[in-house]
């Protein structure tokens, strides 16, 4: 399959329970309030496609959710952790400790535009350094299950090589293989082939859709309508750090309701 196919893998999926719960969330940075009053629940085996112009609040939402970024009002629930948040002791609000926050995140795997390997390890050490060292892994076993991976996203040859003796496509799978190491119950992917030249896309969101098809949970900000169609439950337009239009697929892109969506999809589909 090839994420320009247009017909969803999401119709033959079942979801479970909910694993992301955002309710009435708000964020300022400043006086810009770039998250208004946000409410968004995400099912187990669910894929949630992000998308908006730049500046629409996307990726903050993201970053909100994997607790990179503290939440000023409302709530955040991810992989039954508070997530997002600043702690209340004795009335006032005090940010969670690293530690802490570090201990939530862990269920949650991220994938960003920049691919963020270590240089200095081959591929392997970047895959297994984590699991080694945070979940504790036997090396034997850590190594085992990277080689899975990297035959997973299709690189089963390159555990010895270096991030700079790979293409920027490959270095995105490797960076996937290394989430999916940390056995995520959530991937976020933000705008994972934004830094990719194009003929380097197709072969990152071949290996996002295969994951969805294997039943992942996937909360993915992108520009890519094709990816969208092929793999996504449900499409969400961002507009001014709202949630402006709520769809499955075909009816976001054959039937959109708001003049926000309208506009949207006639700019982003002449590309």
């Amino acid at each position: 399959m090839t994420f320009m196919q247009e017909t969803s893998v999401g119709a033959s999926r079942s979801l479970g329970e909910p694993i992301v719960e955002i309710t009435n969330v708000d964020k300022w940075f400043g006086s810009n309030h770039v998250l208004r009053d946000v409410s968004l629940i995400v099912r187990q085996g669910e894929v949630v496609v992000l998308c908006g112009r730049s500046g629409s609040g996307k990726s903050t939402l993201l970053r909100c959710i994997d607790h990179l970024e503290t939440i000023d009002g409302g709530s955040i629930r991810a992989c039954g952790n508070k997530m997002g948040y600043r702690e209340n002791l004795g009335g006032k609000r005090v940010e969670l400790s690293d530690g802490k926050a570090a201990q939530q995140r862990r269920e949650m795997g991220m994938v960003f535009q920049s691919f963020n390997l270590f240089p200095h390890l081959t591929v392997l050490k970047n895959i297994t350094v984590s699991p080694m060292r945070i979940l504790k892994i036997p090396r034997v076993q850590a190594e085992a299950d990277a080689r899975e991976l990297l035959a997973k996203v299709g690189l089963p040859e390159k555990e010895e090589a270096f991030p700079s003796q790979l293409s920027g496509g490959q270095q995105q799978r490797v960076a996937i293989a290394r989430a999916l190491a940390m056995k995520p119950k959530v991937m976020l992917f933000d705008e994972p082939t934004s830094a990719l030249d194009p003929e380097m896309i197709s072969e990152v969101l071949d290996v996002m859709i295969e994951l969805s098809r294997l039943g992942m949970t996937m909360i993915v900000v992108t520009h890519e309508m094709g990816f969208a169609r092929a793999a996504a439950d449900r499409v969400l337009l961002m507009h001014d750090g709202q949630i402006v239009e709520e769809a499955e697929p075909e009816e976001f892109f054959n039937n959109p309701k708001s003049n926000h969506a309208r506009l949207f999809l006639s700019k982003i589909l002449q590309h």
